[in-house]
């Protein structure tokens, strides 16, 4: 599942997907691997604003794991399932784990227990109503729905000149909208005992410049001593810092780096 501002295209972007897909990617390593929208953009429903919640969205992840597990219309059932999050979905992944216990690994990418709050505040400053946005007007979004202004994206999401410039302008023409209301309850998934109560295999990868996280993402090393004592021995932790780069580390120019090093932690489980 995409983060907040992004929808399913962030795992499965557009351009050079050679490079820049991760869905591509894991598929190439013989994974089946299924990219899905959240709540209020993309290919989901567009409900209220006020009634989006990151709570919400684990529901929706639960049932659909069991969905899959079960076999969706046209497609085998899986008996190992791994759930993948990008920043606020991977809050919604730690809450639906910790509380479900139904899979078998989770992905955490751009999720930190060390949020750089005033890096954090300096992202939320460039957040405007989604209908006020050239990518937006005159689409029926109500005043809830937010999106970054045009040309914030790269101070916020990569790291000092670590972007393509197609790549950054394919991420503005494909951004996404999404309320503040989903913020509270999925930053839950930051506090004692969430992260504790997961009881599978755990990666956590975050960029060595991502302005939302403090100096634990210095590199791989800083970024297992800070995450060690949230997670217990049955998550088998492990850490990746992808050097150079910013939150957005599907995106980054060397992510390459960071799409192997999922690919050896996969080769792990199975």
């Amino acid at each position: 599942m995409p983060g907040s501002n992004y929808n399913h295209t962030y795992w499965d972007f557009p351009y050079a997907p050679e490079a820049y897909n991760f869905r591509r990617a894991m598929n190439a390593a013989g994974y089946a691997t299924l990219v899905v929208d959240r709540f209020g953009n993309g290919a989901s429903t567009r409900p209220p604003s006020a009634v989006l919640t990151a709570t919400g969205s684990v529901i929706a992840l639960h049932q659909l794991v069991g969905a899959v597990r079960q076999g969706l219309p046209g497609v085998q059932p899986f008996n190992k399932i791994i759930t993948g999050g990008h920043s606020l979905s991977s809050g919604v992944a730690v809450i639906e784990a910790s509380t479900h216990h139904d899979v078998d690994g989770v992905l955490l990418t751009g999720f930190t227990h060390s949020l750089d709050v005033v890096g954090t505040v300096g992202v939320v400053s460039t957040y405007y109503p989604a209908a006020n946005d050239p990518n937006f007007s005159g689409k029926g979004y109500d005043p809830g729905y937010l999106t970054t202004r045009p040309g914030t994206r790269a101070a916020d999401f990569f790291g000092a000149g670590d972007y393509d410039p197609a790549v950054l302008a394919t991420d503005e023409a494909t951004k996404e909208v999404f309320s503040l209301t989903e913020y509270p309850d999925g930053l839950t998934s930051t506090l004692p005992p969430a992260t504790n109560l997961i009881n599978v295999p755990v990666m956590v990868v975050n960029g060595s410049l991502d302005r939302l996280c403090l100096s634990t993402c210095a590199n791989t090393a800083a970024l297992a001593a800070g995450e060690a004592p949230y997670f217990a021995p049955a998550a088998r932790l492990r850490t990746f810092v992808l050097p150079g780069s910013g939150h957005s580390v599907n995106l980054a120019l060397n992510t390459a780096a960071y799409q192997a090093a999922v690919r050896d932690w996969m080769a792990s489980m199975f």
